[in-house]
């Protein structure tokens, strides 16, 4: 991971430069070199500041030639710097350079330590990679980039980086688990890969089959049951109210490690992509680790269902009626609806243990929310307005969007049994509410919950502002602001 560090001054010898330029600011931006040049090349090439655009140059150096990189800062806004943080990875990372220097002295406006610090996050997040299983890389594809030194930073940047270093490492996380095959990462190991976050302080509890079986979680089980990878129910407890908050804001994340559909088996085509099905979780992992490491003042409960929904002899079938811990019983009427049974017996078990006043859950739970919202929102399905503008008003400050779908007895009758309490699949129509109709059957009178369908932002097949193809982290973010401007004081 790239590494970054603040300084007074430049570096000595080789290594690129960055001079950040506001939105049609160039003519009052210092720029290295012969100013009049560069500025005139940056023009031609139709460079104007925007946030995140790029124009490269070479001046005169010691060594010969030296690497300038123009970086747009757009309206200056705090995401306006993260882009061109990210923009400046993106640019030089396999490029051959090993450091960049960003100087702040030649700005037209003063940055704040926050959009500082956002632009130091954004760098670390785009050059973000994965190379663990990649044995014949070729050279000039291999990662050079690293150390981001920033100079001239403004007073309270250690403060801003902390945090943001924070964030940057719970993302990181979760982009490991969402990223490692599903031979690596199933129930059992993922909950390994989670026993780091005690070191930050953070309290472990892992139910397994006889537990949640006496706790009658017979919805998450009857997915599980197909698979020779035991379940877990992962609990991880943070109180950084030093016990002034007496009830926890629980996150619940969908585990599924791999999602083959089961006997209502999924098409092969992409099925591979499936290893990512536990994005909710691995949010929610992310998160508690990104709250410990920063030390929120906030009490948070993040509990992940972890199976594996696999199609052997002893699985569950189309048509099946199981008992969820509710004591709701359900008739599964697809097995590839399988992450709301999931999530609806997680649910009811943190709800019974902790009796949370709020309570969000994160789930890749429906091919329908890309359908609705393509890759650019994750749809938010609540009962409560105040908690739907809290959510959404962090989404888009933390660059993690939602966007808000309704709820309503019209959706919750089309998920009706006849022989049950409720089935787990209505009509194709309107897919993802009634997915989220069933999950608010689960919930208790009184508690404010939301439920985020991640389904389209887990999994990027092209690069995106802060990642490269692949794995996102989305939720993260979100999270965090969510903890950080509601409950921390």
């Amino acid at each position: 991971m790239i590494k970054v560090r603040f300084a007074a001054a430049l570096p000595e010898g080789s290594h690129c430069v960055v001079v950040l330029v506001p939105k049609d600011a160039l003519a009052e931006t210092a720029v290295p070199g012969d100013a009049t040049l560069i500025r005139a090349a940056a023009a031609a090439s139709r460079f104007e500041g925007e946030a995140g655009a790029v124009s490269e140059h070479h001046v005169a150096h010691a060594s010969g030639a030296q690497r300038l990189l123009l970086v747009g800062v757009g309206q200056s806004s705090e995401e306006d710097f993260e882009k061109a943080g990210a923009a400046i990875s993106a640019r030089l990372l396999t490029s051959g350079e090993t450091q960049v220097a960003v100087d702040l002295a030649g700005l037209a406006i003063k940055p704040s330590a926050k959009a500082v610090a956002r632009l130091a996050a954004g760098a670390v997040l785009r050059g973000w990679r994965y190379d663990t299983y990649r044995t014949k890389l070729p050279e000039k594809q291999k990662p050079t980039l690293a150390e981001v030194i920033i100079v001239g930073a403004p007073e309270g940047i250690e403060g801003a980086w902390a945090h943001q270093s924070a964030i940057v490492e719970g993302v990181s996380l979760t982009r490991e688990l969402v990223t490692e095959p599903a031979n690596i990462i199933y129930p059992a190991t993922f909950v390994e890969r989670c026993a780091r976050l005690k070191d930050f302080g953070i309290e472990i509890e892992v139910l397994g089959r006889d537990e949640m079986a006496a706790a009658g979680m017979g919805a998450l089980l009857g997915v599980a049951q197909g698979s020779v990878r035991e379940p877990k129910l992962l609990v991880m407890k943070w109180d950084g109210s030093a016990g002034a908050q007496a009830k926890p804001v629980v996150l619940v994340g969908k585990g599924v490690t791999f999602d083959t559909g089961g006997i209502s088996l999924k098409p092969p085509g992409g099925m591979e992509d499936m290893k990512w099905d536990m994005g909710g979780a691995g949010a929610v992992a992310g998160a508690m680790l990104t709250l410990a490491s920063r030390k929120s003042k906030a009490h948070v409960v993040g509990i992940c269902g972890l199976v594996e929904n696999m199609p052997d002899g002893n699985a569950q079938r189309p048509g099946d009626v199981v008992t969820s811990m509710s004591g709701q019983t359900i008739e599964v009427i697809n097995t590839d609806a399988e992450g709301r049974l999931v999530l609806c017996d997680a649910m009811t078990w943190v709800q019974k243990k902790y009796s949370p006043d709020y309570m969000v859950d994160l789930a890749t739970l429906t091919g329908a929310i890309i359908i609705s919202l393509g890759h650019e929102y994750a749809g938010l399905f609540t009962n409560d307005d105040g908690l739907a503008e809290k959510l959404t008003s962090a989404g888009k400050a933390a660059s993690d969007p939602l966007w808000r779908f309704p709820l309503s007895a019209a959706y919750d009758k089309l998920i009706d049994s006849p022989i049950a309490d409720i089935k787990n699949v209505g009509p194709r129509e309107g897919g993802s509410i009634t997915a989220a109709q069933f999950l608010q059957r689960f919930v208790n009178d009184g508690v404010k919950w939301a439920h985020l369908d991640i389904a389209g932002m887990v999994w990027a097949s092209k690069p995106g502002a802060v990642w490269d193809k692949g794995a996102t982290g989305f939720g993260v973010r979100l999270l965090d602001r969510f903890v950080a401007d509601n409950f921390e004081g």
